[in-house]
């Protein structure tokens, strides 16, 4: 499929990556009153699902970056946006991200689609939506593009998806993560996951877990090689990046599937712009716009046009379902 070439135009304050990566985080003061659903796991653990309906018959499964939640600013300026315009929401909290350690020693990891999967199977059995979109942002989007890659057969409510600043391949943007200009987010990031590995050894003291090697993690590499692999049966952090990177299965993509990477992404290697595989498989959309950070695009300080990335989900669900 042919590059999408990007209307996003931001004012000057947010051609600046690091602005426009942080000013919603920083900024966006709004909030939602979901109402949350626990379901069980096959694995007999727990997730936590927010809704958020206005009666519509078509539902977005909302997908969170790596250590947030239904109640990250992203998310919830999305799900307010697709509310006003008559669409309901789910956003999905993985596993020890809604406020509550989760029951199992092992949480989520970039690749775990086995989750998003139990959930969409929950909302076909008990739900009647007309039109299922799934939306993920960051490692969520990771998720949610190897999820449609993994299925063959996808149940025919789900008509579509938009992934957002997604690191489609984990390798690079682990190693883009480690450049000085990222410390400031690496560092937020282990903060909470050596906190969240620390918490399982206490909780599990038994388990293979080593605590010195968690709390001496500085980088991605190190905890993915002291907590994701040793969890998840993968040999050692290259190996689990390797797997559960969604870049090999975009060609098996058989819906259509909007990726937005900003050029400009500070967490994005070249690697994770997946131009090659977006020309060979027509249900790929792939758009770049030359700036919008990481899950940014904000456009202009203090005015309505603030949503971009949220109407652009909005106008490509609206393009499918006409």
């Amino acid at each position: 499929m042919p590059l999408i070439t990007s209307t996003y135009k931001p004012s000057f304050l947010f051609k600046s990556a690091h602005i426009n990566t942080m000013y919603k985080t920083l900024f966006y003061n709004n909030s939602n009153q979901y109402k949350r659903t626990r379901i069980t796991t096959p694995d007999n653990d727990f997730l936590d699902l927010d809704f958020s309906k206005v009666g519509s018959e078509t539902l977005v499964i909302a997908s969170h970056g790596l250590e947030g939640s239904s109640t990250s600013k992203y998310i919830v300026s999305l799900v307010n946006y697709l509310n006003s315009q008559k669409i309901d929401v789910l956003a999905l909290n993985f596993r020890g991200c809604s406020g509550e350690d989760n029951n199992n020693i092992h949480s989520y990891n970039s690749g775990k689609t086995d989750d998003l999967n139990t959930v969409i199977n929950y909302i076909l059995e008990n739900y009647t939506y007309k039109n299922i979109f799934l939306v993920g942002y960051s490692m969520g989007g990771n998720i949610t593009l190897k999820y449609l890659g993994e299925q063959a057969n996808l149940p025919s409510e789900i008509k579509g998806a938009i992934t957002i600043s997604v690191p489609t391949d984990l390798e690079g943007s682990s190693n883009a993560l480690s450049h000085w200009q990222n410390k400031i987010y690496i560092q937020r990031f282990l903060i909470s996951l050596i906190k969240k590995g620390l918490a399982k050894h206490q909780k599990f003291p038994n388990s293979i877990l080593n605590p010195t090697a968690i709390k001496n993690s500085k980088n991605f590499i190190d905890f993915d090689n002291a907590v994701t692999a040793p969890l998840f049966g993968f040999k050692n952090a290259h190996d689990y990046w390797t797997k559960c990177s969604s870049k090999q299965f975009l060609p098996a993509i058989n819906v259509p599937t909007l990726l937005i990477n900003a050029l400009d992404d500070t967490f994005l290697s070249e690697s994770c712009f997946p131009f090659k595989e977006a020309s060979e498989n027509k249900n790929l959309y792939f758009e770049t716009p030359t700036y919008g950070g990481h899950v940014g695009f904000n456009t202009h300080v203090g005015k309505k046009d603030t949503l971009w990335s949220e109407n652009r989900v909005l106008e490509f669900i609206n393009h499918l379902i006409s």
